[in-house]
């Protein structure tokens, strides 16, 4: 197996963002795209409990288009569950790609694992050849709110 991709720190990315990140590496810039979209088909439809109540989601304005996230957390600190939940267009495939991205790296983690996520770790899954600065921005931005949204709700 292939060392895992670092950060522009040095530090290693997570496990699951690894082997996403690793996935993307591999193919030319045009497959990325098209990984990227397929990624966008996977994002899970919100549990109903939030599809009946979008206000409960939380919005993310650096996204180009309209995306809303929430968390939820199993017990408390640092080796709580962490369970994502979003909720984007089906016309914003870029965006529901990031979501589907984060959701599958993420969710089911601990707390900690994700509050200790670096934050580049959006910038290395090779796709600034592929999408514009704003939108991996946005990526980010769901990142910092998923973080904040887990740390406020584990206690930490």
């Amino acid at each position: 197996m292939s060392p895992a991709p670092t950060n522009p720190a040095g530090d290693a990315l997570p496990e699951a963002f690894a082997e996403i990140a690793d996935d993307f590496h591999a193919l030319g810039p045009k497959d990325r795209l098209q990984l990227l979209l397929e990624f966008s088909r996977s994002l899970p439809e919100l549990p109903e409990r939030y599809a009946e109540h979008p206000e409960l989601l939380e919005p993310v304005p650096e996204c180009q288009s309209p995306i809303f996230l929430l968390t939820e957390v199993e017990g408390t600190g640092r080796e709580a569950t962490a369970h994502l939940f979003f909720s984007a267009p089906p016309e914003a495939p870029t965006t529901r790609g990031f979501a589907a991205i984060l959701a599958e790296a993420l969710d089911g983690r601990t707390v900690g694992e994700v509050v200790d996520t670096p934050d580049a770790v959006t910038t290395q899954l090779g796709l600034a050849e592929v999408v514009s600065p704003l939108r991996l921005n946005g990526m980010a931005g769901m990142l910092a709110r998923i973080k904040r949204q887990l740390s406020e709700k584990a206690g930490l």
